[in-house]
């Protein structure tokens, strides 16, 4: 056996390292919102992409791509099953026929609405299992966190 990675550094890692916590939750975060989320036939990626397609002014794919932190491809990608449900239609940008504009229909917008209950309750049980676990801290604390790493 070598000697030269010790476990001592395995654990060091594990048990410093930001980027594994953070996935790891966000997997088990996205696995709690894709549950309640299934019986609207959406993942917690499609709810919060059409939740950000829902301004006064349809975005850009561009402007949505940077906003949700993907690049283009995977947002197109992404849009496709969206759009095959009738829920965003892509459509030219007056002002510049090369760019393309995101529009949450009304299929999409009734789909929120129905689903925002949902959400809501199991956005309410991650906040109190977070303020269980730090009252001091709480989800509040965890967003200005995350926020500060996504810039």
């Amino acid at each position: 056996m070598r000697e030269d990675l010790p476990i001592e550094i395995t654990r060091e890692v594990g048990g410093r390292c930001l980027c594994f916590r953070v996935q790891r939750a966000a997997r088990a975060l996205a696995r709690r919102f894709d549950e309640a989320l299934r019986p609207f036939a959406l993942t917690n990626g499609q709810f919060s992409m059409l939740m950000a397609m829902n301004r006064p002014e349809p975005p850009r794919i561009g402007d949505l791509a940077a906003f949700l932190a993907m690049d283009r491809t995977t947002l197109t990608a992404a849009l496709k099953p969206l759009e095959r449900r009738g829920l965003v239609t892509v459509a030219p940008d007056a002002d510049d026929r090369r760019s393309r504009r995101l529009v949450l229909t009304d299929a999409g917008r009734d789909l929120l609405l129905a689903a925002l209950p949902v959400w809501r309750s199991t956005h309410d049980a991650v906040d109190a299992l977070l303020a269980g676990s730090a009252p001091e801290a709480g989800a509040g604390r965890l967003r200005q966190d995350l926020d500060a790493l996504s810039r």
